[in-house]
């Protein structure tokens, strides 16, 4: 894995790359509110899929570098992001996507960087016990294929609660809203299902020849 930051106006980003020795597609992903970049889902996709031809990028913004608590509004998140992505060498489809507010960010962000799609693990429909406050129109606002991984138990949207749209639901059996699972189930079994619902929406989606 490769570590570098690189300037955005608003402070330095980091990128973490792990690259494919013979890359078909880039993804690139971001990190949630509450947590970074070895969130245990952002891990195994670095971790497996360049593997299999995908490099994978994953962005600590700005905030989370400079060691505040607290993430800024969704408009400078998009700003860091955006400045990052500059310093992304992609080879081959670039993909967005990241986890929770980081899947926010890519949805709202694709159009505009030409991505070819979006990756959205434990998108936050909204906020634990406020189901009228829906992100949704982020969600389908993407404009460009979009897969949602999501957590049986996500607190912040259940897979059940998501309407049809335009975008593939995938459910992970008995995951929260981190893709923890309880004392007594398999954590490697939900990651695994995770790194293989990516890998055969990559190619199904993009015909990217996922080994």
């Amino acid at each position: 894995m490769r570590e570098r930051l690189v300037p955005t106006p608003l402070g330095d980003a980091k990128l973490l790359v792990n690259v494919a020795a013979d890359p078909q597609a880039t993804v690139v992903l971001g990190h949630g509110a509450g947590g970074g970049t070895n969130a245990r889902d952002l891990t195994a996709l670095a971790k497996a899929l360049p593997a299999a031809g995908v490099t994978v990028v994953r962005v600590e913004q700005p905030w989370r570098v400079a060691g505040r608590r607290v993430a800024p509004r969704p408009p400078i998140l998009d700003q860091g992001w955006l400045a990052a992505l500059q310093a992304v060498d992609a080879t081959g489809p670039l993909l967005l996507g990241g986890r929770s507010a980081g899947a926010r960010v890519a949805c709202r962000t694709a159009v505009q960087v030409g991505a070819a799609g979006v990756i959205c693990l434990a998108f936050p429909l909204h906020l634990p016990g406020r189901p009228e406050r829906s992100r949704l129109g982020e969600l389908t606002g993407a404009g460009v294929p979009t897969l949602v991984v999501q957590g049986e138990r996500d607190t912040f949207g259940r897979p059940d609660e998501f309407p049809s749209g335009p975008y593939h639901l995938v459910s992970v059996p008995n995951a929260d809203h981190s893709m923890a699972v309880p004392t007594g189930y398999d954590q490697k079994a939900a990651l695994a299902l995770v790194v293989d619902t990516v890998s055969a929406w990559l190619g199904n989606a993009f015909s990217i020849a996922v080994r």
